[in-house]
């Protein structure tokens, strides 16, 4: 692998694992994963070999260092089957950004600064709302779960650089599944899957300290609501 510096200090380390946005599409979404390997070296060799057939736009490591492996306007191949907002093909929507850490530890602060920097770059390149922005386990719920609990969503928020949390209204006084499916689809988190695996997507996103049955917080935790009868 043959790797060289780019003006932006990322390293470009070129994966064969892309192809061509579909139907002339262009980014409208970031997705987040984290790699659950043991270093983000090891998350390189997978990302850039042929046979996984699996890669990502970037690759962020815990120390800070980034590795750009797809062009933006390619498709990288790292979301796999899911939808959001009622749209499939998600390589082809989006921008995928791989970040080294296992999925049981907190995320570095080097880490983070590094990809709140780039995700505002992409974010004005493509004009990507901070709705857009969303975790792999958002549009594959049941199916992923980074990037994780241990990913701290509200930093992200406060910038501006990801949806914030809670509509500002009281929370529901009852809360059942239909109406709970009916709120989180709005937000976006419209693949077909069980309920359980659509409360806890929704609960890695706006809720991860969340357990248990379906609780009224967890309809005040989504954006844009404020409660339900």
């Amino acid at each position: 692998m043959t790797c060289r510096a780019d003006a932006e200090g990322a390293l470009w380390c070129p994966s064969p694992n892309f192809g061509p946005r579909r139907g002339g599409l262009k980014p409208s979404l970031i997705v987040l994963h984290y790699t659950a390997m043991e270093s983000a070296e090891a998350a390189l060799q997978r990302l850039c070999d042929p046979a996984s057939e699996v890669s990502a736009h970037y690759l962020i490591a815990a120390d800070g260092r980034i590795w750009q492996l797809v062009a933006e306007a390619e498709r990288a191949w790292h979301a796999g089957a899911g939808e959001w907002r009622g749209q499939d093909d998600v390589n082809s929507r989006s921008i995928g950004i791989e970040l080294d850490n296992r999925g049981n530890h907190p995320f570095s602060a080097v880490q983070m600064d590094r990809l709140e920097a780039l995700m505002r770059g992409i974010m004005d390149r493509w004009q990507i709302p901070a709705a857009g922005v969303i975790g792999h386990s958002c549009m594959a719920p049941g199916r992923k779960s980074d990037p994780g609990p241990r990913f701290d969503w509200a930093r992200l928020a406060r910038q501006g650089l990801a949806a914030p949390f809670g509509g500002g209204g009281a929370a529901p006084t009852s809360a059942d599944m239909t109406a709970f499916r009916a709120a989180a689809r709005a937000v976006g988190f419209t693949a077909p899957v069980q309920d359980e695996a659509l409360l806890q997507a929704v609960r890695l996103r706006f809720r991860p300290w969340g357990r248990g049955a379906l609780a009224a917080e967890d309809f005040a935790a989504l954006p844009g609501t404020s409660g339900v009868a």
